[in-house]
């Protein structure tokens, strides 16, 4: 299991990441991720 962290941030953004790797960004894509879409990516990184 990932070691996963909440990092507070301002101006809108939420990003996801697995150590360096960036997994989501609502900031690239202007949207929050759909369900199940943040899991499906971890996963698909192995």
């Amino acid at each position: 299991m990932p070691d996963v962290r909440l990092i507070p941030s301002g101006g809108g953004v939420f990003e996801v990441r697995n150590g360096e790797r960036l997994v989501f960004s609502k900031r690239q894509t202007g949207r929050f991720p759909n369900e199940g879409e943040v899991l499906s990516r971890l996963q698909s990184q192995g």
